[in-house]
């Protein structure tokens, strides 16, 4: 894996124009030939320089397209630059790759009425994208609302991605394309031609006890697993599990939904996860944050520092394999706010792991108030998970 197609790196300094300048020009003579695309994250305090700083990137980076966000922490590399001002850019050098970006508002998701006008609305043809990045204003867009018609839109193609942060003095969320700066919706990044977008997330999860089948359920209410009340199913599911492992569930249980039901045999990453909202020892009801359908297999999952570090050394190393021969050119990498130092406890957990593992890789990101990204065929809006993108040539 070549890290000359791809380069990443922050920028922590004062503002000066000529100073940027060079920077930007220095990171772009690394590459190994011209700038396909470039994505940018910086923290709300660079917000007032987005117009000036978007264009002396554009120009002395020599980039064709560049697409970001605001952020309450970007990424660059190995590094996750939490509590520090300033901005992460990535170029990448995608031969043969074809590229496209749209900025998408919420009058674009109430007014489509179906995945025809998605298509026209954006101009990529279904056959033509390979996989979609997407960075979106959580204050002005129904992003499950989008994400449904999308899916319709683009079956199986892979989306990764993030709600644009910012921080308790800053009440606005910053989304751009090129040089436009839009206070509201969302940007979304086509990938196709030679290049296709392979998409993974680690939901920071390990399954317990056993798999089950839902067999009563109203709208997020689960009424009955396996013909028997779910809450005792739940009680003896903790019940089973060895002390320790009881401990660390205080406040750490959630639910997995199968993606796929075809699966002869259910694996770490085989379910979307999702809150626990409640139960009620009485009724025998467990409330999730989801729709689960009767008949779909579920698995109850514990998320906490250790099974996080677990799932995604896994998940890198499938997908070490998974790419064995292939030219990965670069990745995005949307980290959850939960994650961080927050959960692990040090710094730069998550990106250096996708390093030690793909590296060196070209790899710009950042922290997100909801991470986008597939599980199985179907992309979902997920919290506390980490989603990563890779630029793989086909």
């Amino acid at each position: 894996m070549n890290g000359a197609f791809s380069v990443s790196a922050w920028y922590g300094g004062r503002w000066d124009e000529s100073q940027v300048a060079a920077w930007a020009s220095d990171l772009r003579r690394r590459l190994n030939g011209p700038v396909s695309f470039g994505l940018l994250f910086l923290t709300p305090t660079w917000s007032t320089r987005l117009p000036g700083l978007l264009e002396v990137v554009q120009l002395h980076a020599h980039v064709p397209l560049l697409a970001g966000c605001t952020t309450s922490a970007a990424i660059a590399g190995a590094q996750e630059l939490e509590g520090r001002g300033g901005f992460a850019l990535g170029l990448y050098h995608l031969p043969g790759a074809e590229v496209q970006a749209v900025h998408v508002r919420q009058g674009d998701v109430e007014g489509v009425t179906g995945p025809e006008q998605w298509i026209s609305r954006v101009g990529v043809p279904r056959e033509s994208a390979r996989g979609w990045l997407a960075f979106l204003d959580p204050l002005t867009m129904d992003v499950d609302a989008w994400l449904k018609s999308w899916n319709a839109a683009y079956p199986g193609v892979p989306i990764i991605g993030g709600l644009a942060g910012a921080d308790f003095r800053h009440e606005r969320t910053l989304v751009f394309l090129n040089q436009s700066v839009f206070e509201e919706g969302g940007v979304l990044l086509s990938l196709g031609g030679a290049v296709e977008l392979v998409g993974r997330v680690a939901q920071g999860c390990t399954p317990i006890g056993e798999t089950w089948t839902l067999t009563r359920v109203e709208q997020n209410l689960i009424h009955r697993i396996a013909n028997r009340p779910a809450y005792e199913v739940l009680l003896q599911t903790v019940q089973g599990l060895p002390p320790d492992q009881q401990e660390r569930l205080g406040g750490n249980l959630f639910i997995g939904l199968a993606a796929d039901e075809y699966r002869e045999e259910f694996r770490r990453g085989d379910f979307l996860v999702r809150n626990l909202l409640g139960a009620d020892p009485h009724s025998g009801v467990l409330a999730v944050g989801a729709l689960p359908r009767p008949g779909q297999t579920v698995q109850f999952q514990c998320r906490d520092a250790e099974a996080a570090d677990v799932e995604l050394r896994e998940l890198l190393q499938q997908l070490r394999t998974e790419l064995t021969g292939r030219r990965v050119y670069g990745g995005c990498l949307c980290v959850c706010n939960g994650r961080g130092r927050h959960l692990f406890g040090v710094c730069d957990h998550d990106a250096r792991l996708v390093q030690e593992f793909l590296g060196p890789l070209g790899v710009a990101g950042f922290f997100c108030n909801g991470e986008i990204g597939p599980v199985g065929r179907t992309n979902h809006l997920h919290g506390y998970t980490a989603a990563l993108g890779l630029f793989v040539g086909r």
